[in-house]
């Protein structure tokens, strides 16, 4: 999961870029880059780090230009260094650089097309790389000095029908302008965002529309699935839809877990449906445990909040906050190993012991993924003097791998994968755990004018909304990138440099 921005102004763009990224940094903290274009010139500044980190002040002052895109990456895919940093830039046709959130399911035979019979090189392992090169590919058969409008969408066109999977991507087309498109099933997000001023009307994509809000920018609507967006250097907008729509069916786990609550996408409000997926879990809770003796709930931090607030009003139970989160902490579930993962939890969360010492406590959480941060919380719970601790997911079982956009790649290492809820609760030390379920976390993110009927459960119900994915597949993808595939490439990218080096 990445967050990606674009925009097309009447001013430089880059600090406008800078502050959508920091607000979208919550989608990836392996790296950051912006792109910008001026005088058919392009300026590039990626680097592995948070947005913070990786752009000082002379990087800024070069960043020049009306028209950019900005990119915060978080890996699913290829080696975790910079290499692999976005945008990736192509020199021809045109010049063309890209951002991509999501992930292409036929990247490793697309890959070989390029190489093979379209004679184009990949420096990196990245399915973003490959997505730009098949553009690139498709846009060279315009032929003309210049591509109009048609000739983009036609190219898009021709990119869809050769690219499967989720995805949203934000590109500029030097001396064009800046586009936009999204998977047929709309699984990533991508949202348009307009600004007017006296000098004309601004046009800004992004991942989520708190980036629209931050910047003064008025949300228009979501990029429909299989829709592509043109918005060339005079701010003139163009759409058309280059794909037959599938099934709408949105990723569940934006709601869950990853877009911010202040977000709404695909006319769905996070902070909403978080809401209800409280209210849901709690008649679920009162249903099956009627005699429960919990006497106080206590979220983990910070998402799990929403719900957990619903849980306790609903049960008549006192909320408390019990743990103290050390905001300058990565995100367990996206670091790239286990043992990082395990390292930072007690450098992540501090617990306030007066709130658990003596108490059966319910603990709320949004998800369960690999079981290892939990167990260790429960942990936390119990040496701060719990006298029992239970457990409640927000969400359903997590039992497959995710195929597009989020690391959640290897059945095996998914706490819940193959076992019954007993069998978890006993794996992360809980006296009790209760998961959402699957039709009621449906239920809580849909709402009466979104008029999204479908969302993609994958790794609730391993149903894979585009239809593609085998078992040899999903057993490729085990093999590539379980945390011990991702061990071995970091250790041997160490010893070659596959990378352009920075400048």
């Amino acid at each position: 999961m990445c967050g990606i921005v674009g925009i097309v102004g009447h001013t430089p763009v880059n600090q406008q870029i800078y502050d959508a990224l920091t607000v979208l940094q919550h989608r990836g903290q392996d790296a950051a880059g912006i792109m910008t274009c001026h005088d058919g010139e392009l300026f590039l500044r990626k680097q592995t780090g948070l947005v913070r980190d990786v752009f000082q002040h002379r990087h800024m002052l070069a960043l020049k230009g009306n028209i950019g895109i900005g990119h915060v990456r978080y890996p699913t895919a290829g080696y975790d260094t910079s290499s692999e940093a976005q945008p990736f830039f192509v020199n021809s046709p045109y010049g063309i650089c890209l951002g991509h959130n999501g992930n292409l399911t036929n990247a490793a035979e697309l890959a070989e097309v390029l190489i093979r019979d379209d004679r184009r090189h990949l420096n990196t392992g990245s399915d973003s790389e490959v997505l730009l090169n098949v553009l690139a590919s498709e846009l060279s058969r315009a032929g003309t000095p210049r591509a109009s409008a048609g000739d983009i969408f036609a190219a898009l066109s021709s990119v869809y029908k050769r690219c499967r999977g989720g995805f949203a991507v934000v590109a500029i087309i030097v001396g064009h302008g800046l586009i936009g498109f999204r998977d047929p099933n709309g699984i990533r997000p991508l949202i348009i965002g307009r600004r007017d001023s006296s000098q004309g009307s601004e046009y800004m994509l992004a991942s989520e529309s708190v980036a629209l809000d931050m910047l003064g920018f008025k949300l228009l609507r979501d990029v429909a699935p299989g829709e592509a967006v043109f918005i060339d250097e005079q701010g003139r907008f163009h759409a058309q839809q280059c794909a037959p729509a599938g099934v709408h069916a949105p990723c569940i786990f934006e709601y869950v877990y990853f877009a911010r609550p202040d977000s709404i996408i695909d006319n769905i409000s996070v902070h909403k449906a978080r809401l209800r997926m409280g209210d849901l879990l709690a008649e679920k809770i009162r249903r099956i445990w009627p005699d429960h003796d919990i006497d106080v709930v206590i979220p983990i931090p910070d998402t799990s909040r929403t719900a957990a607030v619903q849980v306790a009003q609903l049960l008549g139970i006192k909320y408390r906050e019990g743990f103290v989160k050390n905001r300058y902490i990565g995100r367990t579930f996206i670091m790239p190993g286990h043992e990082q993962r395990a390292k930072s939890v007690r450098s992540k969360l501090n617990v306030i012991d007066l709130e658990f010492r003596g108490k059966n406590v319910l603990l709320i959480d949004d998800s369960i993924v690999r079981g290892t941060t939990s167990a260790q919380i429960i942990d936390l719970a119990r040496e701060a003097g719990a006298r029992r601790v239970y457990f409640a997911s927000a969400a359903p079982p997590v039992r497959y791998p995710n195929v597009y956009g989020i690391d959640m790649p290897a059945a095996s290492e998914l706490v819940a994968a193959d076992r019954s809820e007993e069998e978890v609760a006993r794996l992360i030390g809980a006296d009790k755990l209760i998961y959402q379920d699957l039709e009621d976390m449906v239920r809580a993110c849909q709402h009466h004018d979104s008029e999204i009927h479908e969302f993609d459960t994958s790794c609730f119900s391993g149903n894979y909304v585009t239809g593609d994915i085998s078992r040899d597949y999903l057993m490729r993808l085990q093999e590539e990138r379980s945390d011990q595939a991702k061990a071995l490439r970091r250790q041997t990218h160490k010893g070659g440099l596959r990378a352009i080096r920075a400048v």
